[in-house]
């Protein structure tokens, strides 16, 4: 199985709300040179079929195999889904036959035999159920079907605990953004046990920060946009971004983000507000 690529540990590039557009914009990010790709087995908010539509185009044409990628996909519990539209499994059997069949859809829908990383996309409504489905996931990994398990949309150290008792949390993926002051005890938490921190909702929650006149001036003595200099920020510090830009502009802006060196000369004030601001 492949590792993360080091671009791919940089920022990943999220298909959520992409529809139709999804399999154009998934060829057009990794010809832009994204390797790492989010996508969930939901179809309220995500084309995962659409998703595996673009690798195999990805590999027919432009020769870029599936061990050239990091895939990240998640399963959505019954609550984060749209029951007017097919279910990846059957809403009535145990959590772990439920987990097994999303993710057999999702290895039929990516067109892969293992995935990088697999998430759970939310807690599930009592903490017992969450670990029964976390026991689902050290399955598969145990069975060598995937890589690194996670959780997204987690927000309570205590469940993180929870779960790192039975098998330590790998990934989580979590709104980081001004909106929940930047998720500080998770992220906290995250940096202390070595978890890799995925970010969304990072540029778009937060226009203030983007506007500071602190960051502002990072920007200008950076020869960088201030969503560049966020990211750069956040990558110092530790955090994956997750960028679902359909600009391919702002793509390559976005990949370029891990080569930028921010001024620090004259700026240390700037700095350290814009820092403590974060982590």
């Amino acid at each position: 199985m492949s590792t993360i690529p080091n671009i791919a540990s940089k920022v990943i590039y999220g298909t959520a709300w992409k529809k139709e557009r999804t399999t154009a914009l998934v060829i057009a990010a990794v010809l832009k040179g994204f390797r790492a790709i989010d996508t969930a087995c939901q179809p309220k908010h995500y084309r995962e079929d659409l998703v595996g539509e673009a690798l195999a185009a990805l590999q027919e044409k432009h020769g870029i195999k599936r061990e050239d990628l990091w895939l990240q996909t998640k399963f959505t519990a019954l609550s984060g889904q749209d029951t007017s539209q097919p279910l990846p499994y059957d809403p009535s059997d145990p959590i772990p036959k439920q987990i097994t069949s999303s993710f057999s859809k999702s290895l039929s829908n990516l067109r892969t035999t293992y995935l990088d990383s697999y998430v759970l996309h939310s807690p599930l409504p009592t903490l017992d159920q969450t670990l029964e489905a976390w026991k689902a996931l050290s399955t598969l990994q145990d069975e060598g079907k995937v890589k690194l398990i996670g959780v997204s949309n987690t927000y309570d150290v205590r469940v993180l605990a929870a779960l790192c008792k039975v098998r330590k949390v790998q990934v989580v993926q979590n709104r980081w953004y001004e909106g929940n002051e930047w998720d500080k005890s998770v992220f906290g938490f995250c940096r202390e046990h070595g978890i890799m921190y995925q970010s969304f909702w990072t540029l778009s929650g937060s226009p203030s920060l983007l506007s500071h006149p602190h960051l502002l001036s990072i920007a200008r003595a950076s020869s960088c946009t201030p969503e560049q200099a966020l990211f750069k920020i956040a990558q110092d510090a530790g955090v994956t971004p997750l960028t679902g830009t359909t600009s391919g502009i702002h793509m390559g802006e976005d990949l370029a983000v891990h080569q930028i060196q921010l001024a620090s000369e004259g700026l240390h004030k700037e700095h350290n507000a814009v820092s403590s601001l974060l982590v």
